[in-house]
């Protein structure tokens, strides 16, 4: 149903979505990078998570439901990934030192494109406007976003051989876009929605496990719960009435 949203609001069907355009749900647009931003949600999610003792049933759970969806959206992959990838390494292995900072645990890296046009962030065929904003990552606070613009800075310019300073500027590729068809695949396998509202819940997860930690939710109940207090939630079981 909220696909078909989707589909009401953008009058023309296009091979890619058209980023920042009305999903149909109010005050939700479509995002410009999903895959690349659920892979770097899940991911430090993940990372988090394995601080929890392996015990806790907060963390089984969510480990088994955050991989899940993790290897729903890596296994999706962009027209075009592959060659992308291998020129992204070529680039790399030039000069690892200047892109330490912005390698993923997935062995790929986080950029974002920068005054250039030349590169088309979806593809040949992409014909709408170019991104020159980062897309990489969730939602970041004024500090945050400040501090990733400085990582993205340092990250795509080369530093002299006399100087500690970079003096030359690189281009970055992103990673291709995702297609149109391939999107509502990854929303029909996790079943959550539009993938944007999927973002939504992986921010919200992904701020919920630092609170979760601070609370040592693993630890037993400082004041255990009187006999019979939570039984009115548990599951019926057959025969009983």
């Amino acid at each position: 149903m909220r696909s078909t949203l989707r589909l009401l609001a953008n009058v023309k069907p296009a091979r890619y979505l058209e980023p920042f355009a009305p999903t149909g749900l109010t005050g939700l647009v479509t995002h410009p990078s999903p895959r690349s931003t659920l892979i770097y949600l899940y991911t430090s999610t993940l990372q988090k998570l394995s601080a929890f003792p392996e015990s806790s049933a907060y963390r089984q759970s969510t480990e088994a439901l955050t991989r899940h969806r993790l290897q729903i959206v890596e296994s999706t992959k962009p027209p075009g990934f592959e060659a992308w990838l291998e020129r992204a390494k070529k680039t790399v292995a030039a000069e690892p030192e200047r892109f330490a900072s912005l390698l993923r645990s997935d062995g790929t890296y986080a950029a974002a494109q920068r005054d250039d046009n030349s590169d088309e962030p979806r593809g040949e065929e992409w014909d709408g406007e170019s991104i020159e904003s980062s897309t990489e990552g969730p939602a970041r606070t004024p500090e945050q976003e400040a501090q990733w613009e400085k990582t993205i800075a340092d990250s795509t310019v080369a530093q002299s051989k006399d100087s500690d300073f970079y003096t030359e500027s690189m281009k970055w590729e992103n990673e291709p876009a995702l297609e149109a068809t391939q999107i509502s695949d990854i929303e029909n396998q996790i079943g959550a929605g539009l993938i944007e509202e999927v973002i939504q819940v992986a921010e919200g997860e992904f701020k919920l496990v630092d609170e979760m930690y601070k609370s040592k939710v693993w630890e037993e109940l400082e004041e255990k719960p009187r006999p019979g207090q939570w039984s009115y939630f548990e599951r019926p079981t057959s025969g009983s009435s």
